[in-house]
């Protein structure tokens, strides 16, 4: 099969480019991928195509930008000339920028490969009735809001004419087929993408490292996490740092900045930037505790397979789709109420201050991670779109044969017909 891909991709900083890697890297070496053609938006630097193993031909098209008006017409021309067998769209809703026209003629391409009946799946990392629009930096006010969703509720129509939309959680099936009548909806989980070997959960020497991870600034803020962890010190004594891993989301440029001259006074203290893909191991091997210091979520959190993949101890807040991941998928930890620096300080000094909960804690995490690595993923998608090709050449089938049935049916009927409109003549 000659897959195409339709996705940001490192070094882009557009969203999900990372998952997009990890998916690249198991599909070039499965068996029943002959090529990947990737349709990437434009960058700077090299696409990043170094992968130790030997797998399939990449060929990669650099055919959008970010926030272009003219994405629907040049990833078309891209998938015309390269003439894939199937696509694979890598989604959420403002993959193709943060403008609402730009990012809506991105979301008609999975119609653009319906109507040119080639095989295509949409894999959307989260919906908007699971987004609170405020916290996640889209809008606080309340009529903009219901414009949204309803921008979104039609999106969302439009995103469902593909043969399959796969979604990483089961409540995201459910209210998709409930709100929509959706009949082509899928869970395929969103895997975890290294499983490195078991590690012996000990910690290096030195102070404690107590590390978030993403784009911050809408509704993942550090401020509670640094204030937790203040509280902490002071009533165990215990040695600990703080470690802020990653950049400002889009939406909020210079918050990380303003954060840490505003933090300046507290010590051990740091800020990492952006964090290559080679340095995400170091990262999660050397912290005790990984923080998600969210108000609300926006999809099945890839920080927290990594987490699970590196064997940690997590804190997290008890709302929406994290809490939903450890009822579906296994995962542990500690909880706190969203907004509480009581309650985070509280979560983070149960781990601390107990050695073997925080071991227990981070092998129940590393056993959920590799039930479903991103091998395992890739064979989903591979498989549902086996089924797909299955059922397109069926009804292609189906097709012909009433075709063939009706033209002998018509032949039949001309025959009849000419035998009686000749009648015997009389003498």
């Amino acid at each position: 099969m000659k897959l195409a891909i339709v996705t940001a991709y490192p070094p882009s900083k557009v969203t999900l480019n990372e998952y997009a890697y990890h998916l690249v890297k198991q599909f070039r070496k499965h068996q029943n991928v002959t090529e990947l053609i990737l349709l990437t938006d434009k960058t700077k630097g090299d696409k990043d195509l170094q992968f130790e193993e030997a797998g399939c031909k990449i060929t990669v098209k650099e055919c959008w930008s970010f926030n272009s008006y003219k994405t629907i017409f040049s990833v078309t021309k891209a998938i015309n000339q390269t003439k894939p067998d199937s696509v694979l769209f890598n989604l959420q809703f403002m993959k193709f920028g943060d403008k609402k026209v730009a990012a809506a003629l991105g979301l008609m391409l999975p119609l653009v490969c319906k109507l040119k009946r080639i095989p295509n799946i949409v894999l959307l990392h989260n919906i908007l009735e699971e987004v609170d629009l405020g916290s996640a930096g889209f809008t606080s006010n309340k009529m903009m809001q219901k414009i949204y969703g309803f921008i979104g509720s039609t999106l969302t129509r439009l995103i469902l004419k593909a043969d399959t939309v796969a979604v990483t959680m089961q409540k995201y099936v459910d209210i998709l087929e409930e709100k929509y009548n959706a009949k082509n909806v899928k869970l395929i989980p969103h895997g975890t993408f290294e499983i490195p070997a078991e590690p012996d959960y000990s910690l290096p020497e030195g102070p404690l490292q107590i590390m978030t991870f993403g784009k911050f600034g809408t509704y993942k803020k550090v401020e509670g996490m640094i204030e937790a962890v203040e509280k902490v010190r002071q009533s165990t004594g215990l040695d600990m740092e703080v470690v802020i891993a990653g950049t400002d989301n889009p939406n909020v440029p210079g918050y990380l900045a303003k954060v840490q001259d505003d933090y300046k006074h507290v010590p051990q203290l740091r800020f990492t930037g952006y964090v290559e893909e080679s340095e995400v191991p170091t990262l999660f091997q050397e912290s005790a505790v990984v923080v998600f210091p969210y108000t609300s979520t926006t999809g099945s959190s890839g920080v927290l397979h990594q987490a699970g993949s590196y064997g940690k101890a997590v804190v997290m807040p008890n709302l929406g789709d994290l809490a939903l991941l450890v009822q579906d998928e296994g995962y542990r930890g500690e909880f706190f109420e969203p907004g509480s620096v009581e309650s985070l300080a509280q979560g983070i000094k149960a781990i601390v201050t107990n050695e073997a909960y925080r071991i227990e804690l981070a092998k129940a995490n590393y056993e959920a991670a590799t039930a479903y690595p991103m091998s395992r993923i890739a064979d989903m998608y591979v498989q549902t779109f086996k089924t797909i090709i299955d059922r397109k050449r069926s009804k292609k089938r189906l097709f012909r044969t009433k075709l063939a049935s009706n033209v002998i049916d018509k032949r039949q009927e001309q025959t009849n017909s000419s035998n009686t409109e000749s009648p015997t003549p009389i003498v």
